[in-house]
């Protein structure tokens, strides 16, 4: 299990497949299957240069992820996956909110980016104002329970800096586009954190195909073939 950001986590549950089944899958028209370790990766790197897709959707990965909800609202835009969400009509929701630990504000020119605070905001005070939120609609939450208010309408109270978690399953081929996007610059810094722990655990499941991505398909600026984990 990685920690991400105050209170989150991914965890790698289960993966079916590795660079063998990429390139067994690949060599199944041919009616072939390991050449050794020479060849295998060559191919690999040849699948992913030229852009054929489909061995590599025979890898798949289901993690455990904990997180903001605002962070998992963009996650669930790559839909080709499957996702089951903690439910906040089943059970009480805990109080447990994303603090940042620092102020960004808009970057200048680029409406998808931001950038650190340049002390024209005031942190601490920024700070505040969040757990105050926090606090307030927690106890509104907490009230409509007491009050006798069913947990799926309580809820609507609560802010999309709240954890949830949810079962992400999804091949490696989409997992590929999910870096591609989300470990990148662009991307939200909260996301990225995610992104960056979710390439480790492809890079140690997956070596060769995680280098030939990095090297032929990433179109992000965030991963390197040489990271260590």
């Amino acid at each position: 299990m990685k920690k991400v950001l105050d209170k989150g986590f991914v965890d790698l549950v289960n993966v079916m497949g590795n660079d063998e089944t990429v390139v067994r899958s690949a060599r199944v028209s041919t009616g072939s299957g390991s050449k050794g370790p020479e060849k295998d990766k060559r191919l690999i790197n040849y699948l992913m240069h030229h852009r054929h897709g489909t061995p590599f959707e025979h890898v798949v990965f289901t993690f455990h992820i904990k997180c903001p909800i605002f962070v998992a609202r963009q996650w669930f835009r790559h839909r080709i996956a499957s996702y089951n969400e903690k439910s906040g009509r089943y059970s009480k929701i805990s109080y447990e909110f994303y603090l940042p630990e620092k102020i960004r504000i808009p970057h200048p020119t680029d409406k998808q980016m931001s950038i650190p605070n340049d002390g024209s905001v005031d942190e601490e005070e920024a700070l505040k104002i969040f757990e105050e939120v926090f606090e307030s609609t927690y106890s509104a939450y907490q009230k409509l329970l007491d009050m006798g208010v069913a947990r799926e309408l309580a809820r609507i109270v609560l802010p999309l800096s709240h954890y949830t978690e949810f079962y992400w399953t999804v091949n490696m081929r989409s997992l590929m586009n999910f870096l591609s996007l989300r470990a990148d610059s662009h991307a939200q810094w909260e996301i990225q954190q995610y992104a960056l722990a979710i390439a480790e655990y492809f890079r140690k499941c997956c070596p060769w195909s995680y280098e030939a991505f990095v090297k032929y398909s990433y179109f992000g600026d965030l991963l390197k073939i040489d990271e260590e984990g």
